[in-house]
Order: C-alpha cells, then sequence, then structure tokens
C-alpha cells in the first residue's frame, strides 16, 4: 500500500472551510471539503476524504499532492477584481521589471500585494474565466493626439452630410472609400504559424531589396477595390490611382475618399477626379484606415513566407492576389465594415 502524504500545515480545517463556502466553482469547492470536513486534519483519514468526495482513494492522493505543491485555489472577488485593473493598467517598467504581464508576473504581484500564492495554471484558468486572452496589440503611433479618432468617429457623419449637400446629391449617393499604399518586398515577413508546442517553426527569408508598391483602395459597403502596382510612391502614381478609383466609383454616385497625410495625397499636384473628395484623415491614426487591415490580410495569408525571384514576380503576385481579394466582395466587406463609417 501507497504510504499516505501529509497535507501541508500552513492551512487548517476551518480555514479550508471558509474557503469552500466562498468558492463559486463546485469542484473546487468538493474538494477543499474532502480535505477538510473528512477531518484529513483533525486525524480522519483518506477512506473518509473518499467518501464524501464521493471518488477513489487514489484521486484523494492526487489532490494532497496537488494541494500541497499549489495549495488552495483561493482567489476572491476582491483578487479578482484588483487583477483585472492590474492587467488593464499595464506594468510599469520601471517598478514591474517588465513591458508586458506575464502570467509569472501576475502570480508574484499577486503575492507582493496580498500574500497570495496561486499557480501558473490556476491563474491562467482564472485569467481566462476572466474574459482576458493573451493577443497582438495593434500598434498606435507614440505622437497621436489624444481624443483624435474619437473626435473624427463623432464628426464623421456631419463631415460627410457636409460632402454630400456640396455635391447637390443625398448620402444614398455617396460611397466611402478608404486608400492607402503598402510597399511589397523581397525582404519579406514572417507572420506566426500553428506548430507543435516547444518547437521553433521555420520558414524562408530573402535578404534581397526588390520591391514594388501596391496603390489600394477599398469601398467595404459595395465590396470594391481599386488598385496599381506601381514603382514609386509619389504624387504621379497618385494621380494614376485616382483615375483608377474615380473609374470603379459607380455610375451617378460620389466617392468620400479617406487617406493619410502623406505628401504625394495631399500635394497641390493631385489630379483629384470630379467624382472623388478626398477626406485626410487625422495625423498619425492609421487605425482608422481599412486599408491597414487589408494590407495585413493579405501579408498574413498570401504575400508572407514567400521568396520572390525578382522585381516582375515580385508585381505579377502582387497582381495576382490583390485581384484575388476584389474577386470575394464579402471578404473586403468582413475586413473593412465599420460601424463609425457605414452604421451610423
Amino acid at each position: 500500500m501507497a504510504r499516505a502524504i501529509a497535507l501541508r500545515s500552513d492551512f487548517s480545517a476551518t480555514e479550508l472551510r471558509r474557503l469552500a463556502r466562498r468558492s463559486k466553482d463546485a469542484a473546487q469547492a468538493r474538494r477543499l471539503l474532502a480535505l477538510a470536513l473528512a477531518a484529513i486534519y483533525d486525524g480522519g483519514t483518506r477512506s473518509e476524504a473518499a467518501r464524501i468526495g464521493n471518488v477513489t482513494m487514489q484521486i484523494v492522493r492526487d489532490w494532497v499532492v496537488r494541494f500541497n505543491a499549489e495549495g488552495p485555489d483561493r482567489l476572491t472577488d476582491v483578487h479578482r477584481q484588483a487583477l483585472a485593473a492590474q492587467i488593464d493598467r499595464g506594468p510599469i517598467p520601471a517598478s514591474h521589471g517588465v513591458v508586458r504581464w506575464r502570467l509569472v508576473d501576475l502570480g508574484q504581484w499577486l503575492w507582493e500585494e496580498f500574500g497570495v500564492s496561486v499557480s501558473m495554471q490556476t491563474l491562467s484558468r482564472e485569467v481566462r474565466a476572466m474574459g482576458y486572452r493573451k493577443l497582438s496589440a495593434r500598434p498606435k503611433h507614440h505622437a497621436q493626439a489624444e481624443g483624435a479618432i474619437e473626435t473624427f468617429k463623432k464628426n464623421f457623419p456631419a463631415t460627410l452630410a457636409g460632402i454630400a449637400r456640396e455635391q447637390g446629391l443625398g448620402l444614398d449617393a455617396v460611397e466611402i472609400w478608404f486608400a492607402d499604399e503598402a510597399r511589397v518586398g523581397q525582404k519579406n515577413s514572417i507572420p506566426r504559424r500553428w506548430a507543435r508546442r516547444g518547437t521553433r517553426p521555420c520558414a524562408p527569408q530573402d535578404q534581397r531589396y526588390a520591391s514594388t508598391y501596391i496603390f489600394g483602395a477599398v469601398c467595404p459597403e459595395g465590396g470594391k477595390g481599386a488598385a496599381l502596382v506601381l514603382p514609386f510612391c509619389n504624387t504621379a502614381a497618385m494621380n494614376l490611382h485616382l483615375a483608377e478609383i474615380g473609374e470603379m466609383v459607380s455610375p451617378g454616385k460620389h466617392a468620400v475618399l479617406l487617406l493619410d497625410q502623406a505628401g504625394w495625397h495631399l500635394s497641390g499636384d493631385v489630379a483629384v477626379p470630379d467624382n472623388i473628395t478626398l477626406l485626410p484623415l487625422p495625423p498619425k491614426c492609421p487605425e482608422l484606415n481599412v486599408m491597414e487591415n487589408v494590407w495585413q490580410f493579405m501579408r498574413d495569408n498570401w504575400l508572407s513566407n514567400r521568396v520572390f525571384q525578382d522585381h516582375d514576380d515580385i508585381v505579377e503576385h502582387c497582381c495576382h492576389h490583390w485581384n484575388r481579394l476584389v474577386d470575394q466582395p464579402w471578404r473586403i466587406m468582413s475586413i473593412g465594415l465599420r460601424d463609425w463609417a457605414h452604421r451610423f
């Protein structure tokens, strides 16, 4: 017969009963009561614990081993609220020594703040139950003006209505387009991929520098797109792109083209077609431009993890995959529709 394992001595039966009463997890409460009510701390037997927990003696032994190693899962609502606030605030590098929270850092913070010791497995389960996941952060320009995005979204319906009045049209005759440029080259990116845990997957990466530009624009509501693949990013290229967009605007409608404030977008030499009005986005606010998400989708799924043979090969792939995108209008709608732009 296996030798009985003694329970750790820093908890009493009374403390375990109190923790069981406070627990909202039925399985956790049952484990704690099996250890406390069966009076293991008071000299009871493991068979009594197994009977009360309605489990086998081996499972009781496993509970004891886990309890000794991790202690009770004893995060209270107060702990959870403080933990959520700490996650939302993020770490202060000078104080916490890290620039992003890891489970081990949060566990250390709980110990320092409340004297609560929680295993990484339990903490992971708690954090996920609170609705948190480890996500890729959205880039934000460090010099972005406070409230610029919110102000633009709030004023957008009135701005759009003003453009429609100037054109003598109703809002239903206005198409909302987004435009931007992306550089695609031999020095390519490597996106995340599925792989077996504990491995480091490999992907091809070129070190040469041949590249080209996709001048792209989409109309999410109509599932339409217009693009040119051009060797330079300048005003002349922008004029060609604007002419291409103008051809794609539905007859009798007017396009409001949202784009960033790059020099070649707003130059005095830009030739804007009569059926297009340029609407600059606030400076340093790429989050407002749907095309950023289009580029991310194309890179992650179609253009990355490739070795392009030469400039012509890059152009061919860019043209092929842009045409592939516009052949999927539902994809453009899924990526590009925004409540602030289309559902106000």
